[in-house]
């Protein structure tokens, strides 16, 4: 039988087991404090307006191409590369999908497909090189950032090329107006039901398997205490998306996101795909020793890459309404950014995909609140310098020290679940002696 652990003396360490388990502490949760302390900061300074519905929707809106973008990076990150080209390949593709509309006269949802096929076919080149020739990722896509630049600027005449206003529902679209007059959009507010709902499943369902594998359990009061929390953000931000001012609600770019978010978390944490993705970034020789194939998991980490680099591309164009000739400048930087703000590794092995959102939502919500409180670009981008080195410093830090970062916490479930089951995990991030694994890779 299982047991729940609810003496006096254990309290505090059951209260911590909201956050995720009873032998964290609160340095483990860092950039996620950090990204609470934020919005907390700016909602102060800026007299509410930072969780303002409008707000809240703008920022979601704005950044959803930039998540997208660290959804795929993350990957290639922890595989051990890094892709310099998905700003390029983006307003590539951009570019194209516009044309194909605008000149080919293509139908919207057909130039959408069109616009994937560009992507797979700019990652199956780029990766090629990447795992069959063997050439660094590195050099591959800053040759791939040059020629889909130019490329962007031949196609489009160093023009702007407007798409039509179908298009525009991807990137500046919301959940319509359904069912009767409540004030409020009835179709956030049941996405909202349906999110509360899945957090209390999901708790409730981690507590059966717990019970049936014998293992011990929080006290209940904590699971319901975190349910509560977690539901109380959910329904404020709910109430917060449904009540914007008329004709907005929750954005059609957030839903695209919030599918590639479960779906990516998925592939990276229960798939052998993505076991084989931290085993190749962790160390490529033991993992080829072990049977896997390196050359294809490169491979795929690229193309995917690309192909979510026209999507954000293709979102970005539609909340535009047209195709400029300076799209995707820098993305690849505030990509790279947010996962490494959201503890990925520079060698490669670590990192996730939420780990990889909370870094992104971390730059946005810095970026955004500095823009309400009228900083100049100039001041923005060297505060945003200055974020980024000090959160990784003091992850790095931390686990210098025998610390967990934020990469373990949110990592515990995936290795919990392989241990259970009798399987041993190929991340180094669920070891405790990481960074010496690093070290002792072999390139």
């Amino acid at each position: 039988m299982s047991e729940e652990t609810g003496s006096a003396k254990g309290g505090f360490k059951d209260l911590k087991k909201i956050f995720g388990g009873g032998q964290s502490d609160l340095r483990q949760f860092g950039i996620l404090f950090s990204l609470i302390a934020i919005i907390v900061l700016f909602q102060y300074l800026t007299n509410g307006l930072t969780l303002s519905s409008g707000n809240l929707i703008n920022l979601v809106s704005q950044y959803s191409y930039i998540l997208i973008l660290a959804i795929g990076m993350v990957m290639v990150i922890i595989a051990g590369h890094i892709d310099l080209s998905v700003g390029s390949v983006a307003a590539f593709a951009g570019i194209v999908v516009a044309t194909s509309m605008d000149s080919w006269h293509f139908p919207w949802p057909l130039a959408i497909l069109f616009g994937l096929v560009v992507g797979v076919l700019i990652g199956a080149w780029q990766g090629w090189w990447v795992a069959y020739v063997g050439v660094p990722a590195f050099i591959v896509t800053l040759a791939g950032m040059l020629i889909f630049r130019g490329g962007n600027q031949v196609i489009g005449n160093a023009n702007t090329v407007p798409v039509p206003a179908g298009f525009t529902t991807i990137g500046a679209g919301y959940l319509p107006e359904v069912g009767p007059s409540t004030g409020y959009n009835n179709l956030t507010l049941l996405l909202g039901l349906v999110i509360a709902v899945a957090v209390a499943v999901k708790e409730w369902r981690a507590r059966r398997v717990q019970q049936h594998m014998g293992s011990a359990r929080a006290p209940l009061w904590v699971s319901v205490l975190k349910v509560v929390l977690q539901d109380a953000v959910v329904i404020y931000a709910t109430m917060a998306f449904a009540g914007g001012r008329t004709g907005t609600s929750f954005p059609v770019s957030g839903i695209i996101l919030g599918v590639l978010v479960l779906f990516y978390s998925f592939v990276t944490r229960n798939s052998i795909f993505g076991r084989h993705i931290y085993a190749v970034g962790g160390n490529r020789l033991a993992a080829e020793l072990s049977g896997v194939n390196s050359r294809r998991v490169n491979f795929l980490v690229i193309m995917n890459m690309s192909i979510l680099a026209s999507l954000a591309g293709m979102i970005f164009v539609a909340r535009s309404v047209a195709s400029g000739p300076q799209d995707g400048t820098g993305w690849e930087l505030d990509a790279i950014a947010a996962v490494f703000i959201g503890g990925a590794a520079v060698s490669g092995g670590i990192g996730t995909v939420t780990g990889s959102i909370i870094g992104g939502l971390v730059m946005g919500v810095l970026n955004n609140g500095l823009q309400l409180l009228g900083v100049g670009s100039d001041r923005v981008q060297i505060i945003k310098g200055l974020v980024l080195l000090v959160a990784v410093g003091v992850d790095v830090w931390n686990k210098s020290q025998g610390r967990p970062s934020i990469t373990g916490f949110l990592m515990r479930g995936r290795n919990a679940a392989a241990r259970s089951s009798g399987e041993t995990t190929t991340s180094p991030a669920s070891q405790s002696s990481d960074i010496t694994l690093n070290q002792e890779k072999v390139i």
